[in-house]
């Protein structure tokens, strides 16, 4: 399902949610964009941008935020080529910046080019100041924080490294990590990254079938786990979720399992005490030469037929484009402290817990709690305590702790915090408002971000931009380097001009872009590189509300709007008596999809339906709500 985005400029692009493709638009099966015109606000409502220019390389020192832009977008193999070859440790420069063909779904990067992805997240930075502080562990009990430096990391790292070289895990297997946020966590993920297998960390919240679902699609022979994680004050159990999974996935060869707390739990033969044997293994861990576009990780999204979608990531051009995103959409500069609370699960963790800020050599916050353990307070206390300087967050999260009292904020110090930040869903203007003002006292840049996993980082956002310009709440607002957005309509044109309404689409490739859907590239390109659909809604009435069916829908779009959000309101209702069901009562999507795109020539097998004849009845409704939209 795909929606619309009104826009007046270019630089007041609100969200969206729609990738890729040349001169046609593509969908993505789950977006939402934003419905609402670009308006004019007070200056009390704005903040300004005092960010210093970009320095990106060598070659593009010198140039205006709008000149390095401009060089991004029209000439993307001068841009990303001078910044990669500096930006980023190889082990054999690259030949070739770019060879993508989006009809095809083939993007390439870097072609040619060696590096290890760890070398450059640890390795680079321990040969220059060895005790800077990697990571700080914010644990679940506030004040009991722990420091991890660069190269205790390091140690880390290639400790669990060579611990899984020796229980056999090979280049290009993939390898589950299902763990709380931890600094053994990220040292699974780069340990995997070290020897060249391919890690897919599943959110530690999850079923026993989700993370058995995810096993089973990767073929993962291997999997790293903790005994229980500690959240909100509340032990529970991983390891015990882990062996329920693993009983439906013969693929698993072990389970590697990590201490997070000192209860001892079931070991049975698959089972592998990750801390006792890692003691005993080499801290030093020759890195794999990786390809450019050999796969570095996996990650699942849910997918619109039920079925998790595994998106692969690439070596080079993520960790580039995170670590480019990283430093100049927070405005990051050099010992600073930066805090994103997302959960390693998700994208968010990926790009701006581990691989964005390690690659910069930043100090991450590593954050296990919750927003209100032990109190409302707890964000505002460890920024005082950590001297975060800056910090990402959910708005669903500064919604919540907004309908506490503003003291639970005020009675910390937030004096280090240098820019705000959101991510994760569009955030509305009270929250907005709140967060700016309350948290940030009115003068901390907040940038609101869009992107998502497919995108490997963030696309829009009010950072960077020339200094002074102008940040309006609750908008996204600027395309990020090399991100060239464009307005299409139904019939896949190009529309320009002031207060027009389309679909927002991204309109050429970047280096950090997933590459495919593991196991089936072909749904990949059907799901982000074909002509898009807007949202449809099919409707069925009561007997008591056939007589008013205006006023139904006008109430049914309220709703959405109110109980969902403004973006997610159908751009048609279909009244129709019945929905075409299977006799166990399962509606039968795809036909309801072809029926909206106008495409009824070919509607497949029909025989399961309860009564077939109902297609013909919704395919001659959907005839005349068209003939009457024409009309208007």
């Amino acid at each position: 399902m795909a929606g619309r985005v009104s826009i007046s400029l270019l630089n007041s692009l609100v969200r969206g949610n729609v990738i890729f493709r040349n001169k046609k638009c593509l969908r993505k099966s789950v977006v939402l964009i934003s419905r609402c015109h670009a308006r004019s606000l007070s200056s009390s409502s704005s903040s300004s941008i005092s960010a210093a220019q970009p320095d990106l390389s060598s070659h593009l020192a010198g140039k205006t935020y709008a000149d390095l832009y401009e060089l991004s977008v029209r000439d993307p193999e001068t841009f990303w080529g001078s910044i990669a070859k500096e930006r980023l440790a190889w082990t054999k420069l690259f030949a070739q910046v770019t060879d993508c063909d989006l009809s095809s779904g083939e993007i390439n990067w870097f072609l040619g080019g060696q590096l290890n992805v760890s070398v450059n997240c640890l390795d680079v930075h321990v040969a220059k100041d060895p005790n800077r502080v990697a990571l700080i562990w914010e644990k679940d009990e506030p004040g009991t924080e722990k420091r991890i430096t660069y190269r205790e990391l390091l140690e880390m790292t290639c400790r669990l490294a060579n611990t899984l070289k020796s229980y056999g895990v090979q280049k290009g297997e993939r390898v589950a990590i299902y763990m709380p946020v931890s600094p053994m966590a990220v040292a699974a993920m780069l340990a995997c990254a070290r020897i060249g297998a391919v890690h897919t960390v599943v959110f530690a919240g999850f079923s026993s079938e989700a993370l058995a679902g995810r096993i089973q699609d990767a073929q993962c022979k291997f999997v790293i786990t903790c005994n229980q994680g500690v959240r909100g004050g509340r032990i529970f159990d991983l390891k015990s979720t882990v062996d329920k999974a693993v009983k439906s996935c013969p693929s698993v060869r072990h389970v590697f399992v990590a201490k997070r707390t000192n209860n001892s739990v079931p070991m049975g033969k698959l089972d592998i005490s990750l801390d006792e044997v890692m003691v005993g293994q080499s801290p030093v861990c020759a890195p794999e030469p990786m390809d450019s576009e050999e796969m570095l990780f996996m990650l699942y999204t849910s997918g619109s037929t039920g079925k998790p979608k595994g998106i692969v990531h690439t070596q080079a051009g993520y960790l580039l484009y995170a670590s480019l995103t990283h430093q100049y959409v927070f405005d990051y500069t050099p010992g600073d402290v930066f805090g994103c609370v997302a959960d390693i699960g998700w994208i968010t963790g990926h790009s701006y817990v581990v691989y964005g800020p390690l690659c910069n050599g930043a100090t991450s916050v590593l954050f296990e709690s919750t927003p209100v353990y032990p109190n409302p307070g707890r964000y505002w206390e460890t920024v005082q305590r950590l001297r975060i300087n800056q910090f990402y967050g959910a708005p669903t999260a500064i919604r919540l702790l907004l309908k506490d009292e503003e003291n639970w904020v005020k009675k910390y110090d937030r004096s280090s915090l240098k820019t705000l930040a959101s991510v994760g869903e569009p955030i509305n203007h009270e929250a907005w408002e709140w967060f700016h003002n309350v948290v940030g006292d009115g003068r901390c840049p907040l940038v609101d971000t869009w992107w998502q996993t497919e995108t490997g980082g963030v696309c829009i956002a009010p950072l960077p931009a020339e200094p002074g310009a102008e940040i309006r709440p609750a908008m996204a607002m600027r395309p990020f380097f090399g991100i060239q957005p464009a307005l299409f309509g139904e019939k896949g044109q190009i529309i320009t001009g002031n207060d027009v309404s389309g679909a927002l689409c991204i309109s050429q490739p970047w280096p950090g872009m997933a590459r495919t859907i593991f196991g089936d590239h072909q749904r990949f390109v059907d799901a982000y590189f074909k002509p898009y659909q807007v949202p449809f809604a099919f409707v069925v009435l009561k007997e008591s509300a056939t007589e008013n069916q205006r006023a139904v829908v006008e109430d049914l779009r309220h709703l959405v709007a109110t109980k969902i959000a403004k973006y997610a309101v159908p751009d048609h209702f279909l009244v129709v008596k019945r929905l075409p069901k299977t006799r166990s009562g399962k509606i039968m999507r795809r036909i309801l999809r072809k029926v909206a795109m106008q495409d009824t020539s070919n509607l497949g097998d029909v025989s399961t339906l309860d009564d077939p004849s109902v297609v013909t009845e919704i395919i001659e409704a959907h005839k005349r709500y068209r003939s009457h939209a024409a009309k208007k």
